[in-house]
């Protein structure tokens, strides 16, 4: 990524997903306890997956901003789904704990100087090294990805 400009609405996009997720799921109302899809993730379950994931990926960057080229710890994602608090922890609790993790997580990234953004994290899973600057791009889409998930249980539920 070349500079601010470019990415300003990764971060606004980043900065809004809370609010949007909340929006979503109270518009899909019962559905929420759904499958998204045949075989799918129940609403439920990608609502408490992006808690778990984005607390996952703040650290990561916290760990690129203070270590140099850490390797990070993959998670099984499926594994975590299926934990029994995920059926019965409120989904208020996973909304709330996004909006606080996200206003943490913005205010950090809105302070990033150009070599900050140029520091990088190893993921043994998929053998690659990514820049923060790559990563916002990547955790940005993998949080808008999920929303449309809960969006399509409200478009359903309407």
């Amino acid at each position: 990524m070349r500079g601010p400009a470019e990415r300003a609405p990764y971060l606004q996009q980043l900065a809004e997903l809370p609010t949007l997720l909340a929006a979503a799921v109270a518009a899909a109302g019962p559905r929420i306890e759904q499958p998204y899809r045949p075989g799918g993730w129940t609403g439920r379950q990608v609502v408490h997956h992006l808690a778990d994931t984005h607390v996952n990926l703040y650290s990561r960057f916290r760990l690129a901003l203070t270590e140099d080229n850490p390797t990070v710890r993959p998670f099984d994602e499926a594994a975590w789904a299926e934990l029994p608090d995920v059926a019965t922890t409120p989904l208020a609790v996973s909304l709330g704990l996004l909006t606080s993790l996200h206003a943490r997580w913005s205010g950090l990234l809105e302070h990033l100087n150009e070599a900050q953004w140029q520091r990088t994290f190893y993921h043994p899973r998929y053998d690659t090294t990514l820049r923060l600057d790559q990563a916002l791009v990547q955790y940005t889409w993998h949080g808008r990805h999920h929303l449309g998930h809960i969006q399509l249980l409200a478009q359903t539920a309407a």
